[in-house]
């Protein structure tokens, strides 16, 4: 994708202010490309995460208006890790007709960043609002940032959700969290702010292209040492197995190896070659 363009502008929103820490970060990137070396290296991650996104992307535009169809559907679950599980019982019948229309409206918004908020909390209450139905919020976030990376950060719940307080936030937050709580949202401001500032952070080290997809490499990394620490035991259903911290990052950006059956062999060729070998 080539640098991070400032010449996109965003809405004019109201950013809050992030007290990262500089250590932490350093330490993740160190770590990362350490970790990466072992399976291709960084550069093989970037070409994945961007396979990723195309073969989204070209989905969505073949598919028209109606969107994407079932089938299609379940190839995109299939490179999203919280919502491969569970999405199941939508792709069916009446169901997934609701689905479909309630995604299409979400993302026919995209280029008006400034509803953003308000298009993914009313397409998360367009299915059950419980705890089982928590995947409905990181579909909205993977979508929207698979279509349009450069004007939507990810904006799944492992990066920040402000309710359980927990995510990347919390582990690159300056200082001491561990009594505490941290008061800041968990809405597209947050998140455009957390991007720009690991923009900075990442060129400050020397990072100038393909600065979206290190950042999600990044934000992957620190979320998946916090896994790797707790045993695996958080998000028990999505990372059930005791694996290393690489394992666990390649799962968060659905890279994990995921077996693609497609009618279209250009969609499916372009998934499974995204890391070849995992």
């Amino acid at each position: 994708m080539g640098l991070f363009s400032p010449a996109r502008r965003e809405p004019e929103i109201e950013r809050p202010v992030l007290e990262l820490s500089g250590p932490a970060l350093t330490a993740a990137i160190e770590r990362l490309a350490s970790g990466c070396e072992q399976t291709g290296g960084i550069e093989a991650y970037v070409k994945a995460l961007r396979l990723k996104a195309e073969a989204l992307r070209k989905m969505f535009d073949e598919a028209g208006p109606q969107g994407p169809d079932a089938e299609q559907f379940a190839v995109l679950a299939g490179l999203m890790p919280t919502v491969r599980r569970r999405i199941g019982p939508y792709l069916e019948g009446d169901r997934f007709e609701e689905l479909r229309g309630a995604i299409m409206r979400l993302v026919k918004g995209r280029h008006d960043p400034a509803t953003v908020d308000q298009r993914i909390a009313e397409f998360c209450v367009t299915l059950p609002t419980d705890r089982k139905h928590r995947w409905v919020r990181d579909l909205a976030g993977e979508l929207l940032h698979a279509l349009d990376p450069e004007r939507y950060p990810l904006m799944c719940r492992w990066v920040w959700d402000v309710k359980a307080n927990t995510g990347v936030l919390r582990e690159i937050w300056h200082g001491d969290v561990d009594r505490a709580t941290i008061e800041v949202g968990d809405g597209y401001a947050m998140h455009v702010m957390l991007r720009e500032e690991l923009s900075q952070f990442l060129a400050d080290n020397g990072v100038f292209r393909d600065t979206l997809y290190y950042i999600d490499l990044v934000l992957a990394q620190v979320y998946a040492e916090y896994i790797a620490a707790q045993g695996g035991s958080y998000l028990r259903a999505d990372f059930s197995a005791a694996e290393d911290t690489n394992v666990y990052l390649r799962r968060l950006l659905g890279l994990d190896g995921v077996r693609i059956k497609h009618s279209d062999p250009a969609v499916a060729h372009a998934a499974r070659q995204a890391l070849p070998g995992f």
